[in-house]
């Protein structure tokens, strides 16, 4: 038996190892190749004044309103994948989305910047 003391994620860990004789050299799987990084957001249209923040860490599914949409208050203008429930977010008051900041599938966390209103 080997014991080992090990740290995932800041955890720490006591782990003993059954030691079964043999080779001492055990089969190596290679680890699966990182996922591609999401492409950067790509602003469109120049930034307004009123700016529309994520509420909540989630996915974006939906570009709702591209910038020079004209929008009333409540109307949705980035809807965002949130705990599997599609959460619209939408704009504050009435206005022309300036740009969006965000692309679909895109993860944002809370507060992330999504679009800007004029």
């Amino acid at each position: 038996m080997k014991n080992y003391t090990i740290t995932v994620n800041g955890t720490v860990y006591d782990v003993t190892v059954e030691d079964k004789g043999g080779s001492g050299v055990s089969p190596v799987t290679p680890a699966a190749a990182p996922k591609a990084a999401a492409p950067a957001p790509v602003a469109t249209g120049s930034a307004g004044s009123v700016k529309i923040e994520a509420g909540a860490a989630g996915k974006v599914v939906k570009i709702a309103a591209a910038a020079g949409t004209a929008v009333k208050k409540g109307d949705p203008v980035v809807v965002l994948e949130v705990m599997k429930m599609e959460t619209p977010v939408v704009a504050p008051s009435d206005g022309t989305v300036a740009s969006i900041n965000c692309n679909e599938g895109q993860q944002v966390e809370a507060g992330a910047l999504l679009a800007t209103m004029n």
